[in-house]
């Protein structure tokens, strides 16, 4: 069994998000009580070509473990390549295959969900991947299938779990569904019943969901939060305050505290893209920075000011403007 899931442990993830769940922001989600971390997903190709910036996107500090690296691709064979030179370059504590990505231009290249789809050759990826690194977990990420017609979340797990997948997480939404309407927690229910191992639930947690229901009800073994986090790493702490409590009794972050982690990830990002030209750097961050100022009296002022910042330093006058 993964550590993490030891008994009496209900581990919160951070879902891997693509454009946000960088270096900064997995610290930052950290340090507010995320467990596990996941990157961003990266194309299996790249990483077997050694692109550097897929390298330099993927890289973690120990301080993040664990952490698994999530990469996505269609070719059993260079899936496994990938992981085998992630796993000697930087020993993460597993690999994480994508089957649940949406996009069309991940779709369109029969990976993501797309291989809901076609099940031997997602099973095919998983077992070529576990075994060519057989010292380290190979986990996977799925929707509950393509459409409303094709809902085979229950077969997927059965099919992973037998070529050696460790743990499944499951968004509770369909590919052609997007991120509209609800999560079904009730096949998230049904495939973790299906399968004797962890099953990690995600989806529509910004609804209001009673987590605790969540863990007893439906039978999970750890909590995935994804759009939720974004601009609010402090989600984290709230939850597990809501699993120790019935009910979060965390503080709402002050426009002060939204402030400070701004600030301490624009400076983890410039440490970490060192390499870049201050406008590309801060070209990359804003769309990262805006989700941190929303819900709040002046919201969008910040925003709108924020949006014309022409230098990174420009975050420290702005913070003590009182346009606030």
């Amino acid at each position: 069994m993964l550590h993490w899931f030891e008994p009496g442990k209900f581990p919160l993830y951070l879902a891997p998000m693509a454009g946000f769940t960088d270096m900064g922001f997995r610290t930052l989600c950290k340090e507010m009580g995320a467990d596990v971390l996941v990157s961003e997903f990266v194309l299996a190709d790249a990483v077997v070509r050694g692109d550097f910036k897929v390298w330099n996107q993927i890289q973690f500090s120990d301080s993040q473990r664990p952490m698994g690296i999530q990469i996505f691709g269609s070719e059993p064979e260079i899936m496994a390549r990938a992981a085998e030179k992630i796993v000697r370059r930087l020993q993460p504590d597993f690999i994480d295959l994508n089957f649940g990505c949406p996009a069309r231009k991940v779709t369109c290249k029969n990976a993501g969900s797309s291989l809901l789809r076609d099940l031997p050759l997602l099973a095919a990826i998983c077992k070529s991947v576990v075994e060519a690194v057989p010292d380290y977990p190979v986990t996977a990420k799925i929707r509950i299938g393509w459409d409303d017609d094709s809902l085979v979340a229950v077969e997927v797990g059965q099919w992973i779990e037998s070529v050696g997948i460790r743990a499944l997480a499951i968004h509770g939404r369909t590919r052609m569904q997007g991120y509209r309407g609800d999560a079904n927690w009730e096949i998230i229910h049904r495939t973790a019943q299906a399968v004797s191992i962890p099953v990690i639930g995600n989806g529509s947690r910004q609804n209001g969901y009673d987590v605790r229901a969540l863990r007893s009800e439906f039978g999970v073994s750890g909590l995935m939060v994804g759009r939720a986090a974004l601009g609010n790493p402090w989600i984290f702490s709230q939850i597990k305050a809501e699993i120790r409590d019935g009910q979060p009794n965390t503080p709402i972050p002050t426009l002060e505290d939204r402030w400070e982690a701004v600030l301490r990830y624009a400076g983890i990002m410039r440490r970490h893209y060192a390499h870049l030209p201050p406008r590309a750097l801060l070209g990359k961050l804003k769309p990262r920075l805006v989700v941190f100022f929303k819900e709040f009296k002046g919201a969008r002022k910040v925003r709108d000011r924020l949006s014309r910042l022409d230098r990174l330093e420009g975050l420290l006058e702005l913070k003590n403007t009182k346009a606030r």
